[in-house]
């Protein structure tokens, strides 16, 4: 186990977690501001359902282009678009909110659309521009730190957006998105990024087809770390049944047993709490068996579904969840961090982009399943099963050797995607 510290290169570091931040703010204001014009009688909930549905499809579709973009044109370039990209479309929304007319809706379902568009595009190019502003040495706890933005932006950005509409109205909240937005895509800086076509033949070729192979050279590139593969299975299976369960369920078992969103309140500010103590731990600390301690971190939200059993002894769920959120943060610090170390550079921000699809491919399916089964065999079986598969998730993952380590090194020799300096 090894200690390390963090040294900001010359303000670039802040530039960059500002800019994340400022998305990330933007990212989680958006849903609540919608929220708040239901509840003030602006929108429906049907148009709500609707308008946020067109903005997960708009995120799903730009994720994997963001990725091809972001290896063939630069991370940079892509951060500066996707920021400009859901700048406009909250303009649409907010320009178009509540409107009766046919053409009117449908600006503002573009204006949806291009915003989650925009979110999905910098996911990515976020992910991959960090190595080549910090040094190896300090990448963890680089990731350490974006992720206490991410953490710290699940707060505040619904928290701010709802205090500045009830104060100033909803067009003034929107243009703050719009500007945090403009911040995402104006603060980082520019990295030298050099950026060739590798491919002689490639006018020759229709547009699908070179999307097409450039998801199949990034997917190649997964496949080439088993390691990977592994984890990231274990990962969409976590998110898919155990976070989908409890997420379903949890709001269920407050109501019944505390009559309200007491449990419901304590269990979601456990779970942030004990993320933000995982990313200042793992901050500072770099264990030798790096793989291990990141897919045990996983492992442990297996028993947030048990400690649901019992939700009538309130600190047992509360301890829970803070302590599988410490797990949580501790995987995704060194997930990310072994992925920007491993990963060939030029196909970094297509892996990268592979994992937010995967990750979160099963999060809907497992969502719109456990209302029904629950309905039907009850809560605790669903609960159950969901913990078997969390904790068999992980254990099968760590049968990998090299998920011990989240590296294809072996006998001492860096992969080739390694960064060294």
């Amino acid at each position: 186990m090894r200690n390390s510290g963090f040294t900001l290169p010359d303000g670039k570091f802040v530039r960059l977690w500002t800019g994340s931040a400022s998305s990330g703010m933007a990212t989680w204001a958006l849903p609540f501001l919608m929220g708040f014009a239901v509840s003030n009688g602006v929108l429906s909930s049907v148009v709500l359902g609707s308008s946020l549905a067109i903005r997960t499809v708009g995120f799903l579709i730009a994720v994997p282009i963001g990725g091809i973009l972001a290896d063939r044109l630069g991370s940079r370039r892509i951060l500066f678009a996707s920021g400009l990209i859901a700048a406009g479309g909250t303009v649409l929304v907010m320009h178009y909110l509540g409107a009766n007319d046919v053409c009117a809706q449908m600006v503002f379902a573009l204006g949806m659309f291009l915003s989650g568009a925009g979110q999905g595009a910098c996911r990515p190019a976020y992910q991959a521009i960090v190595p080549m502003l910090v040094a190896p040495k300090n990448l963890q706890s680089a990731n350490a730190a974006l992720s206490l933005a991410v953490r710290a932006t699940n707060l505040t950005g619904p928290a701010a957006a709802t205090l500045l509409a009830a104060t100033a109205g909803l067009n003034v909240a929107f243009v703050a998105i719009a500007l945090l937005w403009l911040l995402s895509a104006m603060l980082p800086p520019w990295p030298q990024t050099p950026h060739t076509d590798r491919s002689p033949g490639n006018a020759r070729r229709t547009l699908l087809n070179r999307i097409a192979d450039d998801l199949a050279e990034g997917f190649r590139e997964a496949l080439r770390h088993s390691w990977f593969v592994a984890g990231l299975g274990a990962l969409a299976l976590v998110i898919g049944a155990g976070y989908s369960v409890t997420s379903v369920l949890l709001p269920v078992l407050s109501n019944q047993v505390y009559d309200g969103p007491v449990l419901l309140t304590g269990c979601t500010m456990a779970l942030l709490c004990g993320a933000m103590a995982g990313a200042l731990t793992v901050a500072r600390w770099q264990p030798d068996y790096r793989g291990r301690w990141a897919i045990g971190g996983l492992c442990i939200y297996g028993f947030v579904p048990l400690s649901l059993l019992v939700p009538e002894h309130f600190w047992i769920p509360l301890i829970a969840y803070f302590i599988a959120g410490w797990g949580l943060e501790l995987f995704n610090v060194i997930w990310f961090t072994a992925i920007q170390q491993e990963v060939s550079p030029d196909k970094l921000a297509r892996v990268s982009s592979l994992d937010f699809i995967v990750s979160y491919g099963l999060a809907p399916v497992g969502l719109s399943a456990i209302g029904p089964l629950s309905v039907h065999f009850g809560a605790t079986p669903i609960l159950l099963a969901a913990s078997v598969i969390c904790i068999g998730a992980a254990s099968l993952a760590l049968a990998i050797p090299s998920s011990s380590y989240f590296s294809t090194e072996t006998a001492g020799t860096p992969s080739p995607g390694r960064r060294e300096k």
